[in-house]
Parts: C-alpha cells; sequence; structure tokens
C-alpha cells in the first residue's frame, strides 16, 4: 500500500487509513500498550507506528498487518484497504489466485464534525497539487509567484510566518511538512498558495469526493472493488 506522492490516494481511500489509524490507536490505548512497546512487538520503528496510527499512506501495507495482528484486528479490513489502494501486481501470486474474496462490507463515512471534513477536502487538495507538480515542475513556478505577490501585497499580515515557511517548503520540496496530520500542517495548508496549481476542474472533483463521505460510501459484498455512494437522504 506504500504510495509516493506522484500517485495521491483518493480520499476515499484516505479516509480509510484514517479511519483504520483511529482504531488502532484506541485498541493500543485500551490494551495500555505505550507505542515502545507496540513497535517492539510489531517489529517496526516508533516512527513507523506513529505512522500509522495517523492513517498515513506512507508505511507498507505489510506494517499495517503486522500492527493488527499484535492487536488481534481481523485481517479482512486490511485485505479490503489494500485492495481498494493498491490491487495485486499483475503476474504476482496475489493476482494469479482463485481464492473467492471475503464477503465484507464496510461504511466509510468522514466524520461530521465540519472542520474534519474541511482538513479531508484541504489534504486532498494539497495531495493532488503535490502530485502534480512533481509530473510537471514548471507548474510549480506558478505557485512561488503567487507565494511571493502575496508576501508583497501583505507585509504586515498574521499570515507571515507561515508563508515564510512555505517559502523554504516550495524551494526544497518538503511536502511532508505541509501534509501531515500535526497542528502546524493544518495551519499550512490554511495558508497554502498550492491549491492553485489545480485547475478548476480538478478541485470540483476532489470536493465532490469528500462531500460524498459526508454521505457515507460503502465497500463490500460480492464486488468489493465497486464503490456505492449512500443516498443522502438515506444517509440523514
Amino acid at each position: 500500500m506504500s504510495v509516493s506522492h506522484s500517485t495521491p490516494i483518493s480520499p476515499l481511500e484516505r479516509q480509510i487509513l484514517l479511519q483504520l489509524g483511529d482504531r488502532l490507536r484506541a485498541l493500543r490505548k485500551s490494551l495500555r500498550m505505550g507505542t515502545v512497546e507496540m513497535a517492539e512487538k510489531a517489529g517496526i520503528s516508533r516512527m513507523t507506528l506513529s505512522a500509522i496510527e495517523s492513517g498515513s499512506p506512507s508505511p507498507s501495507m505489510g506494517n499495517y498487518v503486522r500492527v493488527m495482528s499484535v492487536l488481534g484486528v481481523s485481517g479482512e479490513l486490511a485485505m479490503l484497504a489494500s485492495d481498494t489502494l493498491q490491487p495485486a501486481p499483475a503476474g504476482t501470486a496475489a493476482a494469479r489466485s482463485t481464492h473467492e474474496r471475503p464477503e465484507v462490507t464496510i461504511k466509510i463515512q468522514a466524520k461530521s464534525r465540519l472542520h474534519q471534513a474541511q482538513d479531508l477536502q484541504s489534504l486532498a487538495l494539497h495531495e493532488a497539487a503535490v502530485s502534480k507538480i512533481e509530473k510537471h515542475p514548471e507548474a510549480l513556478q506558478k505557485v512561488v509567484r503567487t507565494l511571493e505577490a502575496w508576501r508583497e501585497a501583505n507585509p504586515d499580515s498574521r499570515s507571515m510566518s507561515l508563508w515564510e515557511e512555505w517559502g523554504d517548503i516550495l524551494r526544497t520540496q518538503a511536502w511532508r511538512k505541509a501534509l501531515g496530520p500535526t497542528q502546524r500542517a493544518k495551519q499550512l495548508r490554511q495558508a497554502s498558495p498550492l491549491a492553485f496549481v489545480l485547475s478548476e476542474e480538478e478541485r470540483r472533483r476532489i470536493i465532490a469526493q469528500v462531500n460524498a463521505l459526508k454521505h457515507g460510501v460503502t465497500l463490500g459484498g460480492a464486488d468489493a472493488h465497486a464503490d456505492t455512494l449512500i443516498d443522502p437522504e438515506d444517509a440523514s
């Protein structure tokens, strides 16, 4: 499941990971297990464990499964998430398998609090923007010019410290600083020039996907690859 920034995950996939990470963190705490003990039992670093519990796409699905195994969580969710995020490569044993997929139905829904849905939308927009910049490096100059214009037009802005940090991020392409779950990353996204690299169509598509998640998306049944949007009236 390890996903590079050049292959952005969708809002649905992001929400699967966020909910899985939340569940794993809650289970670990309910067992009164510290991060050092958990990491040792799973055979991973504390940094990797932190990324897993924050729902990051960076760790491999194997590392997610190691944590789930230690906590006694069913592997069905891991299988579903893995298949959703990255189909088995052609020619592998998994791709050739004739075993039927498990009958699993899982409803994925963005948390209803407004600021959480907004942050999911912001995160999805930024991941898409980073992916576009990595595919089209010339687009970075548009973002740099936008940021410079902001700083020149608003020298006394309360966002100046954030814009200065964005200058460093754009220069070094240290995207992780703005794509994480930390409070600082969220603040950076609120003062970000990155979204300007996306077209109106690209922004509308991502916003529509996030809005669908507010009502819920069901994965599962005989065809777990199919995403069935729940009618808003049924979800209310």
